[in-house]
Formats: structure tokens, C-alpha cells, sequence
């Protein structure tokens, strides 16, 4: 998972931070740097096609590598190539270019995720996800470091394409880690393949169809009209609660995200003093936050440790609108990232082992991938618009609106907690303990 979530994380910043960074550089306008980022929606409408990515054999691959592998594998292909692409292409000249290739990287990246969430989730049920998901963290945090703080040395020293075309050499180690591990097992509850059956049903109810008829209709019933009739029937009602959690619990860090780079800049940070502080100094508090988050998970359940991060998140971002008022002060900088990556390492980790267990395995890619888009979404829309706030109001208006935006997720993390009595995992058991 340390590996998988390296090659995971290392596309997210070559598309979203690290891009804004270049653009901003070559004096790109503010407003379409935000515009920029929504690319990054490309990550928060992946459950459109993760129904397909679940149950999808692809030829060849998937006899060769497994279902999950062989879509891991597929994704990392468009990535490399995508990267490519942005490498060999001069923002100078046209962006358009720019946005297309990026914009391949962001797909391919996003499918790469659906299916690695399934493999994680997959590779052990009950046990040992908030292990695998604070691994996956660090991996990913690793590929941040590699993508952030590596390609800004590399344009620093050398250039920008030169930057791309080592981020698509790294690529390699998600590629060498999918053709050397195997592939998990996934299982199937007994009323798990109850709804199962009614596909079969479906086709014995409509003989006089075409096959080719009977065939879509019973795999859509069995990829996108089961995982959620399943989640929904192990909630009811309160799906809409735990859904409504979901997507706020990030949005305020997200819809900050896409003008911290450009704030950089604008104060007249270096891009090595960035790369050391933001980036590898960042990286390090984000581990020693995820391995925290990991800690007081194990020791006080998922719930309690997620409604500190909600508040942290939420509160951290405050601490920019102060910074930007500092005048390119190293020490606001410090000071800054050391809160925001602690807080955010350890809401993630926290946040990644709660989703997951709100998962069916029997439909894990397209759940989870459900849940993560879900969890984007709202944020990646309104970072688009950072730019546009920026230029009207300035950057310290634009970070206390974006930590206002926190205060829903922590009203919900509350209402969940009372309504499962604190139940560590909001699942059947869940249901059971808190009823």
C-alpha cells in the first residue's frame, strides 16, 4: 500500500499545485489558474465510471493481472502518457494543449484510484484498515514530496519540462508494484449475492429481449443499481446524514487549495524556500499528523478523532488569511504549514479508514469511489472560483470564508456521534451498537 499509494498521490500535484505554481510563474492570470483546478472535478465524478472499473473485465489485462490490477495498470498508462504531453507542451504559446493533457492525467489518475481503493479495501476486511490507509497516506504524502517539492527543485535547476518528464519516469514504481503483487479476494455475504440474484432474475423475467439487452440490463442492475440499494438499505434515512458528512468534511481544505500556491508566489516566497517548507517540511508534519491520527483512532474509536479533524481543518486555514497579511515572513510560513499538514495528516487518515468502512466489499470500488467523489466534489467546484474572490477581496477575505465553509462537517460529525452512541465503525455494527 506504501507503493500503490505513492503512485496514487504523484499524478494529484502535477495537475492541481505544482501546475498552479508553473502558470503562476509565467505570469497566468489568478482567475485562470482557479479555473484551472477544475480539472481536479475529474477526481470528484469518478463514480460515474467506477461501476465499470468494478465489473468491467478488460482484455487480455484482466486474465493476465485480475480485475483490480489490470485497471491499476491501465490508468498508470494514461497517466505516463498524459505527462508526456504536458511535458513537451509551452504554456506560453496555448494553454488549451495544457489543459487536455492534464486533464488525461487527472482520468486516468482518478481510475487509477478507484480501482486501488478496491485493492486496498480488498486486501483485508476488517482488520487492519486503518493500517492500510495510514500506509496509503504516507505513500501518497511520499508522492507529493516527489511531485511538489522534487519538480520545483528540477524547474528551479533545470526546467519545467524537465520536471514533467522525471514525474512520468516515476510512474514506474506503481507499474513494477502492480506486475509483482497479487491480486486480493474479494467476499461475498450471503445477503450480498441475495441481491446479487436479482440480475439472474432479471434476464429469466425477459426472455424476449435480445441477449445483448439482457446482458446490460443485468449488469447494471448488478454494478450500479445493487451498491446502492445496499447502502441505502444498511441506513436508510440516515444515509442522507452520513452522505451530507461526506461531502463537507474536506471542502474547506479543498476549496483553499487552488490559490495557496499563487499566495506563495505573490508574497515573494522562492520556489526552493516553497519546496522546502511547504513541500518536504510540510510532508513531514502530514506523517507525524497521520501516524497521530492512526494512534488516537486506535485508542478512542474513528469518531471522536474525526470530529477533532473536522474542527482542525476548518480552524488551520484561518492561519493563511493571517499569513497573508505577514509580508513574506519565513516564520507565518512555517508556522502556517506546520498546523494546516499536522491537521490535515491526521483528519485523512482518519477520514479514509471511516470510508472505508462504510463499504460492501462485494462493490468496494464503486462505493468508495462514490464516497471520495463525493467528498471532492463540492470543494473542487468552489475552488474554481478562488481566483475570482482573490482579485475581488483579497486573498485573508477569501481563507476565513474557505474556513467557514468547515463548520457543516463538524455540526454533522456531531449529529452522527449522538446518533450511534459513539459507535466506532457506522456500519451494520454500528447500527447494532448504537440501537
Amino acid at each position: 500500500m506504501l507503493l500503490l499509494g505513492f503512485s496514487a498521490g504523484l499524478p494529484f500535484m502535477l495537475v492541481f499545485a505544482t501546475l498552479s505554481a508553473w502558470l503562476r510563474e509565467l505570469d497566468v492570470s489568478r482567475t485562470l489558474i482557479g479555473f484551472f483546478s477544475w480539472i481536479g472535478i475529474t477526481y470528484s465524478i469518478k463514480f460515474i465510471w467506477s461501476p465499470v472499473v468494478d465489473r468491467l473485465p478488460l482484455p487480455l489485462l484482466t486474465r493476465w493481472l485480475g480485475r483490480r490490477r489490470a485497471w491499476i495498470l491501465l490508468g498508470q498508462a494514461g497517466i505516463i502518457i498524459g505527462l508526456l504531453g504536458m511535458a513537451w507542451t509551452d504554456p506560453t504559446k496555448a494553454l488549451l494543449p495544457v489543459a487536455l493533457f492534464a486533464l488525461l492525467v487527472a482520468f486516468s489518475s482518478a481510475t487509477q484510484d478507484v480501482a486501488i481503493d478496491a485493492f486496498r479495501i480488498e486486501s483485508d476486511i476488517d482488520r487492519f484498515q486503518g493500517a492500510l490507509a495510514a500506509t496509503y497516506q504516507m505513500g501518497y504524502r511520499v508522492a507529493i514530496l516527489a511531485s511538489y517539492t522534487g519538480a520545483l527543485y528540477i524547474a528551479e535547476l533545470l526546467t519545467w519540462q524537465v520536471a514533467y518528464l522525471s514525474m512520468a519516469a516515476l510512474m514506474g514504481i506503481g507499474v513494477l508494484t502492480v506486475l509483482l503483487r497479487p491480486e486480493p479476494t474479494a467476499r461475498v455475504d450471503r445477503i450480498t449475492a441475495a441481491r446479487e440474484a436479482r440480475a439472474i432474475a432479471f434476464i429469466a423475467r425477459h426472455p424476449h429481449l435480445p441477449n445483448w439487452a439482457q446482458q446490460t440490463g443485468a449488469w447494471l442492475i448488478g454494478a450500479v443499481v445493487c451498491p446502492l440499494t445496499d447502502f441505502f438499505g444498511r441506513f436508510g434515512w440516515f444515509a442522507l446524514v452520513v452522505l451530507g458528512l461526506v461531502a463537507s468534511f474536506r471542502i474547506s481544505d479543498i476549496a483553499m487549495a487552488s490559490m495557496a500556491n499563487p499566495l506563495y508566489i505573490d508574497l515573494g516566497y522562492s520556489k526552493s524556500m516553497i519546496a522546502n517548507i511547504s513541500g518536504a517540511y510540510g510532508l513531514a508534519m502530514t506523517m507525524i499528523g497521520a501516524v497521530l491520527g492512526g494512534a488516537l483512532a486506535a485508542r478512542y474509536g474513528l469518531m471522536r478523532p474525526l470530529l477533532a479533524g473536522a474542527i482542525l481543518a476548518a480552524a488551520t486555514n484561518l492561519l493563511f488569511a493571517w499569513m497573508a497579511g505577514q509580508g513574506g515572513d519565513p516564520l507565518a510560513l512555517v508556522l502556517t504549514i506546520s498546523a494546516d499538514n499536522l491537521s490535515g495528516g491526521l483528519a485523512g487518515s482518519v477520514f479514509i479508514a471511516w470510508l472505508s468502512s462504510l463499504t460492501n466489499t462485494a462493490y468496494t470500488a464503486t462505493q468508495y469511489a462514490l464516497f471520495s467523489s463525493l467528498m471532492t466534489l463540492p470543494g473542487k467546484f468552489l475552488s474554481g472560483f478562488g481566483g475570482i474572490v482573490v482579485d475581488a477581496l483579497g486573498y485573508p477575505s477569501f481563507f476565513t470564508l474557505s474556513a467557514m465553509l468547515g463548520l457543516p462537517a463538524v455540526v454533522l460529525t456531531i449529529v452522527i456521534m449522538k446518533h450511534y452512541g459513539h459507535a466506532d465503525r457506522v456500519d451494520d455494527d454500528g447500527l447494532r451498537d448504537g440501537q
